[in-house]
């Protein structure tokens, strides 16, 4: 089993939290005039959308390693819609551009990649989730 942990803190004078794990950091608010928000880091909607494109964007390199193809370009937008309340995501779209350093077709590996996406297959199998007083 891997297991990933990250910590997050309260920013001191503001509203905004930091997130780091190991030696990378990151803030995380809401957007200026929301809820104390300043505008200072993504909120939780972009990183939900970033965590889908960042870890297909890892997932692609990692299959074309193991298939010893080279990648010259990867463009990854992702499209996350979020509805009701509470605001829950309904639906993630990939737009996918990847361009090998050969120029051979890249479908294979976006088709392979998209299969071992640990993000994508957690949300798609429904991660259970839990919170607790520490």
């Amino acid at each position: 089993m891997v297991r990933s942990v990250v910590e997050l803190r309260n920013v001191a004078g503001t509203e905004a939290a930091m997130g780091w794990a190991g030696s990378h950091t990151m803030i995380i608010d809401r957007p200026e005039g929301k809820a104390g928000g300043l505008g200072l880091g993504f909120n939780g909607g972009q990183l939900l959308a970033l965590a889908i494109g960042g870890c297909y964007c890892n997932d692609l390199r990692y299959v074309a390693h193991e298939r010893g193809v080279g990648i010259e370009k990867i463009a990854v937008t992702v499209t996350l819609d979020l509805q009701g309340a509470p605001l829950v995501a309904t639906n993630a779209l990939l737009l996918v551009t990847c361009e090998t350093s050969d120029g051979s077709d890249a479908q294979a590996l976006i088709d392979h990649a998209w299969s071992v996406c640990t993000v994508a297959n957690s949300l798609n199998r429904g991660i259970p989730t839990k919170m607790r007083m520490a």
